[in-house]
């Protein structure tokens, strides 16, 4: 890859492993410095900072619980402080737990909707004024493919997800005079290494296969990422693209 991003500051919520780790990756193959964030995987967010630095690039791992107002205003000053800029934006810090709807709580309702959808809308409030004096401002949002498709034992999840999507619309609408683009990738049946609540395989993962014949890879969403927050995607803005091997095709 070119080193197309040059000069640019990204921050990746949620990038400690998988396809936040590759988004982080492939943001430093392009020349970008960039900003990790984790709530308790640090040391995970801390070794993607270590393999960007070991490569060459910039990088800085920060713990910050996007569910705290609090804590994503320090995540913007230690932004500014660092890099002096902000030019993207990945809101890709979730939780994806599985409960029947008869067993859920409010509580892990109210946890799941708190991490995906206003931790995005706390995130993309704070970042708001660098993204603004950036004039090429990025905003992905990172969905999922079961929103679409529906899935047993996550409907707080897929309202959620669901919910990104009319934020990237939003945010498109409000944005667009500052030059700020605002957009959301759907990925669909990636393999991903799972751990603690996730640690089983998606019920729905069963039920769907890819007209690839393959599962993706956090590269592939990686590449369709950075290409949107990069100088080719200024053009595309509003608008939900899906990363899933031909799974789930939108009408």
């Amino acid at each position: 890859m070119s080193r197309e991003m040059e000069g640019y500051v990204a921050l990746v919520t949620g990038g400690p492993r998988n396809i936040g780790r590759a988004m982080a990756l492939a943001f430093a193959e392009a020349g970008a410095a960039v900003v990790v964030t984790a709530v308790s995987d640090i040391q995970g967010a801390d070794a993607v900072v270590q393999e960007i630095v070991a490569k060459g690039g910039a990088a800085l791992a920060v713990g910050c619980d996007v569910t705290s107002e609090e804590q994503v205003a320090r995540l913007h000053d230690e932004i500014a402080s660092r890099f002096g800029r902000l030019d993207v934006l990945v809101n890709n810090a979730a939780v994806r737990h599985e409960t029947p709807f008869g067993e859920m709580t409010y509580a892990q309702w109210r946890h799941v909707m708190g991490v995906t959808l206003d931790g995005a809308f706390l995130t993309a409030t704070a970042m708001l004024p660098l993204l603004k004096a950036s004039g090429r401002g990025a905003i992905v949002n990172i969905g999922g493919m079961s929103a679409y498709t529906g899935a047993k034992k996550r409907v707080h999840v897929l309202a959620a997800k669901s919910g990104l999507g009319g934020l990237t619309r939003g945010l498109a609408h409000d944005l667009a005079e500052f030059s700020i683009t605002a957009n959301l990738v759907s990925p669909g049946l990636i393999d991903t290494v799972r751990g603690g609540h996730s640690a089983k395989e998606p019920d729905h993962h069963k039920h769907h296969t890819t007209l690839l014949g393959r599962r993706g890879r956090p590269e592939e969403v990686a590449d369709m990422v950075v290409w949107l927050a990069g100088p080719h995607g200024r053009y595309v803005t509003g608008q939900t693209i899906h990363v899933n091997g031909g799974a789930y095709l939108p009408t």
